[in-house]
C-alpha cells in the first residue's frame, strides 16, 4: 500500500496524529503530558508553528497546527524525537516510543467549515473516548487538552493560538464568545451522551480519519496540483528545501546575533570553543531552528557535536544577570508565536 502525500508549504495547516508503538502508552502519567507539552512548546519555538488545538490522550495525541514556514517533518521529527529521549530516561526504558510514521492530515482552513470541524473533533476526544463522566462533568474538567485554555486566556502558553478557531466559528476571544464556544462544546456532548455511535455524531469525521487532506474539491486540486509538481517519486517538500531553508534561518540568526553581540566573524576562529558567545549563539539557533548540532558546531568552531548540547543548555539554566540581560537582548531578534489580526 503506498504511503499517503507528505506535502509542506508555507502557512499549511494538518491534523497530526501519532499513536504509541504497538498501541501502547505514550503518557504513563500527569508528568509525561507536562513534559510532552514543554517539548511541543519548544518545537514552537524553534519552528515558528502555531498551534490552534491539541488533545493528550493514553496512546496517542492529536494536534491542529499551522507552520508559517515550510518545515513539518524537521520540527515533528524534532518534536517526536525529543519527546522519546525525555520519555526513555524518565522511566528508564530504551527503544521506538512512537508507532511508525505520524498521520499528517492536510486542512483547508480557508474554505467551509473544515477548520472548525476538525478543531471540534480534537476537543471532543476525551468525550467520545468516555474519558470523563458525561452526565456529571464538564468537556473542560479534562485538562490535557486546549479546550479548557479557550475558556481560561490567563492559563494559555504562548504557542497556543485560539483566535482562529474563533473566528471560524464567527466568535470573538472575549467573554461572551468564550461562553458561546463553552455552549457549543457542551451541546455536542450531550448528543454524544444520547447516541449509540457518538464517535460517528459527525460524518465528516470519517473523512478526518482516513484519507490526506480534509477540505473543498478545489483545496484537494490545489494539493495535488503541487504533488504533480513536486520532482521525484516521493511526495514530499522535505530534504534538501527544508534542510537549505533551515540553515538560512540559522545563518541570519547568527549574523544578527553576532551583531548584537558586537562580534565579527574573525571572532569565531579565535574565541575557545565554550566561549560565553559562542553558547549564547548557539542557543539561540538550537531554540529557533532545527538546525542539526553539526551544523552549529562547525559553524561555529565549537569542537565536537556531540559535546555542543552542554553549551546552549548552560545559556538556558543560567541566572547570571548578565546572561539574563544577553538572552533578552538575542529574543528580540524572534518574532514568533504571534498572533497576527486576520491570521
Amino acid at each position: 500500500m503506498p504511503r499517503k502525500p507528505r506535502i509542506e508549504f508555507a502557512g499549511a495547516v494538518y491534523h497530526v496524529m501519532s499513536r504509541g508503538n504497538r498501541q501502547e502508552a505514550i503518557f504513563l502519567e500527569d508528568r509525561d503530558r507536562e513534559i510532552f507539552l514543554d517539548t511541543l512548546g519548544e518545537a514552537c519555538e524553534r519552528t515558528g508553528w502555531r498551534v490552534h488545538a491539541f488533545v493528550l490522550m493514553g496512546n496517542h495525541y492529536h494536534l491542529l497546527i499551522e507552520t508559517p514556514e515550510a518545515n513539518l517533518v524537521a520540527g515533528m521529527k524534532w518534536l517526536q524525537g525529543t519527546y522519546t529521549q525525555r520519555f526513555n530516561t524518565r522511566h528508564k526504558v530504551w527503544g521506538h516510543l512512537f508507532q511508525g510514521r505520524y498521520k499528517a492530515l492536510l486542512v483547508d482552513a480557508c474554505r467551509g467549515d473544515y477548520f472548525s470541524v476538525l478543531g471540534g473533533y480534537i476537543h471532543l476526544n476525551p468525550a467520545r473516548a468516555r474519558l470523563f463522566d458525561l452526565e456529571s462533568e464538564m468537556l473542560s474538567d479534562f485538562v490535557w487538552s486546549s479546550y479548557p485554555l479557550y475558556l481560561h486566556p490567563s492559563k494559555r502558553p504562548s504557542w497556543l493560538t485560539v483566535s482562529r478557531m474563533l473566528r471560524s466559528l464567527g466568535l470573538s476571544d472575549d467573554l461572551s464568545g468564550r461562553r458561546q464556544y463553552f455552549q457549543r462544546m457542551q451541546k455536542r456532548v450531550g448528543e454524544m451522551l444520547c447516541s449509540e455511535r457518538p464517535w460517528d455524531l459527525d460524518a465528516r469525521w470519517a473523512n478526518i480519519r482516513r484519507g490526506w487532506c480534509f477540505g473543498a474539491d478545489e483545496f484537494r486540486e490545489e494539493m495535488l496540483e503541487k504533488i504533480q509538481n513536486l520532482p521525484g517519486e516521493r511526495v514530499s517538500f522535505s530534504g534538501e528545501e527544508v534542510r537549505l531553508h533551515d540553515e538560512q534561518e540559522a545563518e541570519r540568526l547568527l549574523v544578527e546575533g553576532m551583531t548584537t553581540l558586537g562580534l565579527k566573524e574573525d571572532d569565531m576562529s579565535t574565541l575557545r570553543k565554550g566561549a560565553e558567545a559562542k553558547a549564547l549563539l548557539a542557543w539561540l539557533m538550537r531554540k529557533h531552528t532545527v538546525v542539526t548540532n553539526a551544523w552549529i558546531a562547525e559553524r561555529l568552531q565549537m569542537g565536537r557535536p556531540d559535546c555542543l548540547s552542554r553549551y546552549p543548555r548552560r545559556i538556558a539554566e543560567s541566572q547570571d544577570m548578565g546572561v539574563v540581560w544577553k538572552r533578552k537582548q538575542l529574543e528580540r531578534l524572534l518574532n514568533y508565536g504571534t498572533d497576527p489580526a486576520g491570521v
